[in-house]
């Protein structure tokens, strides 16, 4: 996984012994010989080679110059090719500050310095330490090194590409923190060695302000807090260790010696280069420390990686979050409706999972209005592959919901059609199926003129960046409220709606259970459909995870197809491979369906409106794409 810009990191709180830094010194040689070898940067806690809790002890030249001796044996005994920040007490100049030193083969590259120093409640660090804002100086000699030392400095891997910013605990408390300066200047790894007391509900908060953080700053941020080991005189300290990426919290953990995760660096860019806004470059007074790592063969991954990137895992998170959607889908088409002044839809309903969301998004538009439901005009149109399952689910949800229901089969029209086309009834090829899907679409429209309302679209983002709708058919509507949301979450939306609506419970679980299927070919000789999507085009789990990489990150289809494989541990790997060349060749291919889609609301990161997120032209090659998918492993 190297090339694909992993960078690996640990929080590390190691056992203090508070005044004794040589005893430190070994507690921190021992976790840096335990973390994988493969590990690029460790993050030890604010003072963690004198101990944060020493108080006036660090007036004492005993300690000071004992801690400035360990740092330099730091940098002379830890491993090559680990950058490594630790935190000890500095006399630089005639002041003594609060700093992290950043080492790497045998260098101490530079040193940051505490900026904001905490004078209130129980802090009272100022009684020892100057702030940054206080150095009358840029460098400090350590032994046989010369040492930059700055509140502006960064460090560069010229191999990896991860730039290094460091900030000490309260820098990060403040209304605009170090961190976000070092961002500006390049930073996409943010550090913190800190010492962070507990407190009733402080662990919560502290989580919150750091990946709120990492994302304002499209960064990842490695929190490393000292431990229980220090004094307790006053405070405890719980060891309280995380690493964050853009939001997301990868790993955390209390009272333990090291956590470790690994951050993706072409995510981070990604972002940094989509956002603009947000990122405008400042780079004065800024010192910068190139130095270069030797790469790894491969990065062993630790971070999970989520199947169901669409779908929240915690199930009252899901219920939260699939509830929210379907609000938002129906204020959408409830707006839409209020500034036409119209009161009347229709919407085709096939019994199956996306006209369903669609009649539940009627429903809620029509409650935010007012209207009476009779405005919503239901029509189920049973065509050759209609089988009884989806019909009654249909008409006992029409009924339900108390609506305008229509029955008006297609198969007269069709048949006259293929009459008027000479095309022979018993050859089921896509003018077969086609013919079925635009003679409904043709109905609705006509009927949208009948009750002077509008056809509300019910195809949903995983069909329309797969292509499967028929242009001008099911792909048409004059507002597609299901536009923006992928596959694998109408699902969960629908059952999130039966668990709060209990008449709705029943037939609405059984739609879930009903498999995807356009109905457009006659069912088997029990009646049941014969015709499922996923069996044609394959999981939509795997597309949605395809999709999802593709186009929140913009990642190439190797990488894609390697998380798929650790993701889905059971599937097949060559189920993966059919799926993933099935994805890119309609992905491409179905471009100019999506050029001349409806209006629809957006509800997530990624929407296919032309007026949305993703914009191409219908003409581009496939073949750079489809070029990384040769030889899959």
């Amino acid at each position: 996984m190297h090339r694909f810009q992993y960078y690996k990191v640990a929080a590390a709180t190691p056992s203090v012994s508070i005044g004794d830094p040589y005893a430190n010194k070994k507690e921190i040689l021992d976790i840096v010989s335990k973390v994988p070898e493969d590990t690029q940067l460790i993050v030890f806690p604010e003072l963690c080679i004198s101990g944060y809790t020493c108080q006036d002890l660090f007036y004492e030249d005993v300690l000071l110059s004992s801690s400035k001796q360990v740092l330099y044996e730091l940098s002379q005994e830890i491993r090559d090719n680990v950058a490594v920040v630790v935190g000890l007490p500095l006399i630089i100049g005639q002041k003594l500050f609060n700093c992290a030193a950043f080492l790497f083969n045998q260098k101490i590259l530079g040193i940051y310095v505490k900026t904001y120093i905490p004078m209130y409640n129980e802090f009272y660090e100022k009684r020892w330490f100057s702030s940054s804002k206080e150095l009358d100086t840029d460098f400090i000699q350590i032994q046989d090194q010369i040492v930059p030392v700055s509140n502006k400095i960064v460090f560069k891997d010229v191999t990896t590409m991860a730039t290094i910013g460091i900030e000490i605990c309260e820098d990060l408390w403040v209304t605009i923190p170090m961190s976000s300066c070092h961002a500006l200047a390049g930073a996409n790894v943010l550090v913190n060695p800190s010492a962070s007391n507990e407190l009733i509900a402080k662990k919560k908060y502290r989580t919150d302000l750091i990946m709120n953080q990492s994302a304002r700053a499209y960064s990842g941020y490695i929190y490393s807090s000292c431990g229980s080991d220090e004094s307790s005189s006053d405070l405890v300290f719980s060891g309280h260790n995380l690493i964050c990426e853009n939001g997301t919290l990868l790993k955390e953990s209390v009272n333990e010696k090291f956590i470790v995760s690994e951050l993706d660096l072409s995510h981070l860019m990604h972002d940094r280069i989509h956002f603009k806004t947000s990122m405008e470059p400042i780079l004065d007074d800024y010192i910068v420390i190139e130095y270069q790592s030797e790469p790894f063969d491969s990065i062993s991954l630790s971070r999970k990686i989520n199947a169901h990137p669409f779908v929240p895992g915690q199930l009252n998170h899901r219920i939260s979050r699939c509830q929210e959607i379907l609000q938002i889908q129906a204020q959408g088409l409830a707006t839409r409706l209020k500034k036409i002044h119209c009161d009347q839809v229709i919407i085709g309903i096939s019994g199956g999972l996306d006209s369903t969301l669609a009649l539940l998004v009627c429903n809620e538009a029509f409650k935010i209005n007012g209207f009476d439901n009779k405005g919503i005009h239901a029509i189920t149109m049973p065509g050759f592959g209609t089988t009884k399952r989806t019909k009654n689910n249909a008409q006992l949800l029409m009924d339900l919901l108390h609506v305008s229901s229509e029955e008006i089969s297609i198969v007269p029209g069709v048949l006259q059609h293929f009459k008027d086309i000479e095309h022979d009834e018993s050859i089921h090829n896509i003018t077969y199926e086609n013919a079925q899907a635009r003679q409904r679409t043709y109905i609705l429209m006509d009927l949208a003129n009948k009750y002077n309302g509008i056809v509300v679209g019910t195809g949903d983002l995983s069909e329309l960046a797969l292509g499967w709708c028929t242009y001008n058919g099911d792909h048409m509507s004059m507002y597609a409220v299901n536009a923006s949301v992928p596959k694998t979450l109408v699902r969960y939306i629908v059952e999130s709606y039966a668990l709060k609506e209990e008449q709705l419970h029943d037939v609405l679980f059984d739609i879930c259970d009903t498999p995807v299927s356009p109905e457009l070919l006659p069912p088997d000789s029990q009646g049941k459909i014969q015709q499922k999507t996923e069996e044609v085009l394959g999981s939509y789990d795997l597309h949605d995870f395809f999709l999802y990489h593709m186009l929140r990150f913009h990642e190439e289809p190797k990488k894609i197809y390697e998380l798929s494989v650790l993701a889905f541990p059971n599937v097949n790997k060559k189920t993966i491979q059919k799926a993933i060349h099935t994805f890119y060749h309609r992905f491409f291919t179905q471009q100019f369906k999506r050029n001349c889609m409806p209006d629809g609301v957006k509800v997530g990161s990624i929407c296919f409106s032309p007026r949305g997120d993703w914009r191409m032209p219908s003409d581009a090659s496939s073949a750079l794409w489809k070029k990384q998918l040769e030889n899959l492993e």
